[in-house]
């Protein structure tokens, strides 16, 4: 279904633009009085996982648990999952905030890190989490790639998700990577690419280290296009032949036909790093189960609210 009129109010004024709506929230929120706990379970393939919990009652499962994804090369200290986390917390639920690998502030210990499609690591946390609290009603949300890494999951799974899942609700998910590719070459997203780069050639250089001749960081300043970086770098560290068949194959807008749970995706209309090739509105139209609604702003995972200083549109939409 597509949700036709959204609740979005707008952005703060001073946020003039997408850029804005974008930049601002991420920079500005500020949650100290957050304290997670961490654990840290092994994966299949003898990797590991750090999970960052907040439960309702200290030291006592409640009944209801929300999974937050972020996004690429963010964390569960990001600002977006910080501000979701806050506001399901004092809402009663449990929260679960994973972060992907490489992404919680050691190298994991596998070749591969993590990427837009994968649904193994998610699979293994929801398992875990859901034995762990022995949760009957879960909940999944997402930014960007966790949005997309949500979606794919719920698509691929079909009816033989948890049973627990009663619903997700996600943001700004890049539905299609190669449109994502090619709009981080625009000039006006020099700024995104750039931290990207940065963040993740960091990260490859000590992947090179663990694991020699597997990967070839000299080639990092070869790159021009984000599609350079997919064909030397993702694609064969998340086990693909190709940036397009990584493209193909990783794309969350591919799979969510298949999705049997009530979702969400919301998007913003003026969202700098997404084109419309990444708002499965087709799909959504006559589809039971997804849904999606595009607002006119919020930027990327953005989505302050020109009616509350406080708490982003997004998690009061989400709560709802």
């Amino acid at each position: 279904m597509i949700i036709r009129h959204s609740s979005y109010p707008g952005a703060p004024k001073w946020q003039i633009n997408g850029h804005f709506q974008t930049l601002a929230p991420s920079l500005l929120r500020r949650f100290k009085h957050i304290q997670y706990e961490r654990e840290r379970i092994e994966t299949p393939d003898h990797d590991f996982l750090d999970l960052d919990w907040w439960l309702a009652r200290p030291h006592q499962f409640s009944d209801r648990l929300i999974l937050l994804s972020h996004g690429l090369e963010g964390s569960t200290g990001s600002s977006y999952i910080l501000g979701m986390a806050d506001f399901f917390h004092r809402k009663g639920w449990d929260v679960l905030a994973w972060n992907c690998r490489s992404c919680s502030g050691e190298m994991n210990r596998q070749f591969r890190m993590y990427h837009h499609g994968d649904t193994e690591d998610i699979h293994h946390v929801l398992q875990h989490a859901i034995a762990r609290g022995d949760y009957p009603t879960v909940a999944m949300t997402g930014f960007s790639m966790g949005a997309s890494i949500t979606l794919k999951y719920l698509g691929t799974q079909g009816e033989a998700a948890p049973p627990q899942i009663k619903a997700a609700v996600v943001f700004s998910a890049p539905c299609n990577i190669a449109a994502g590719a090619d709009v981080l070459d625009r000039w006006d997203n020099w700024l995104y690419k750039r931290l990207f780069l940065t963040k993740l050639s960091r990260k490859l250089r000590i992947k090179a280290q663990q694991f020699p001749g597997r990967i070839d960081p000299s080639r990092l300043k070869a790159v021009r296009r984000w599609r350079d970086f997919d064909e030397w770098f993702s694609a064969p560290i998340c086990g693909y032949q190709s940036a397009a068949d990584f493209h193909q194959q990783a794309s969350s807008g591919n799979f969510v036909a298949g999705i049997r749970r009530p979702t969400l995706l919301i998007s913003a209309a003026n969202d700098p790093i997404l084109t419309p090739e990444c708002f499965p509105i087709e799909t959504a139209s006559e589809h039971p189960y997804f849904h999606f609604e595009l607002t006119s702003g919020g930027g990327h995972c953005g989505f302050q609210s020109k009616m509350d200083k406080q708490v982003a549109w997004s998690e009061y939409r989400a709560f709802e």
